[in-house]
């Protein structure tokens, strides 16, 4: 539960906490159905390929290309006028097309343009909360 003033918190479920608990260990993990292999983001309890049930959580390498971006001039949210101007991004991750992440793109300049770019992910500590996925620039090449 947040405190006024400060950013919201996701609220772990019992689907998303194997997420959060990856978070916290600094690694990226998403579901992946154990039958047809492909990967499932956001959580859900059935594959949306195949149908099969509970798939499970992976790592995957939290690398990819910014799909679209937007920046954010004048939040609405509470808990994030301190942080105006940011951007955040939606990632297409490298390990599947089509599969995609979303948080802040920290490193780059607000406004500018990012479509295209090669980032990674890193974490960053909500007070009160915990690690959650953000992503950064990484070169070309960049392992």
């Amino acid at each position: 539960m947040s405190v006024p003033g400060e950013r919201p918190h996701p609220v772990p479920t019992p689907l998303t906490e194997p997420y959060w608990a990856s978070c916290r260990a600094g690694v990226l993990s998403l579901q992946r159905c154990a039958s047809c292999r492909r990967y499932v983001h956001f959580p859900e309890e059935r594959c949306p390929f195949c149908g099969a049930g509970s798939p499970a959580y992976e790592p995957v390498s939290g690398r990819g290309r910014v799909v679209t971006h937007t920046t954010v001039h004048r939040p609405f949210v509470p808990g994030f006028a301190d942080l105006a101007p940011y951007t955040v991004a939606w990632v297409e991750l490298e390990e599947q097309p089509g599969l995609r992440a979303f948080g802040g793109l920290l490193g780059h300049p607000p406004g500018a343009d990012a479509v295209g770019m090669p980032v990674e992910v890193v974490f960053t500590e909500l007070p009160g909360f915990g690690p959650i996925p953000d992503f950064r620039p990484r070169r070309e090449g960049e392992r």
